[in-house]
């Protein structure tokens, strides 16, 4: 299984990007998918997850309303639309999949820095 998380960058407080996460070697569609992130110093947050079809998902409550979990299933992908970014944001954010309450397998990260 490989999880490749990328679209990390440098951008001011404000601004918006988009986080990709390509899926291979598992069957994509039975995973569910979650968005963690680690800033220095600090340890791994959960961010965001989205349900096997999407139609359940959940966000920490310091990005509801600006971030968006997405996936689409046909092209093995999952995304993490990031507006309003506050320098709070800056981490590495990294993609798992997610069985059950356990989250299985982890991409490299891809790193996010918001300046103010």
């Amino acid at each position: 299984v490989q999880l490749q998380a990328f679209g990390g960058g440098l951008v001011q407080a404000g601004d918006s990007l988009r986080l990709s996460c390509a899926a291979s070697g598992l069957t994509f569609r039975n995973y569910g998918m979650a968005w963690f992130r680690q800033a220095p110093g600090k340890e791994r947050e959960f961010v965001a997850s989205i349900s096997t079809s999407g139609n359940i998902i959940n966000y920490r409550s310091s990005v509801k309303g600006r971030f968006t979990i997405s996936r689409d299933n046909a092209k093995y992908m999952v995304y993490l639309k990031m507006d309003s970014l506050k320098p709070e944001d800056t981490a590495i954010y990294y993609c798992a999949t997610k069985w059950g309450s356990s989250y299985q397998f982890w991409g490299q990260g891809t790193e996010v820095t918001v300046s103010s």
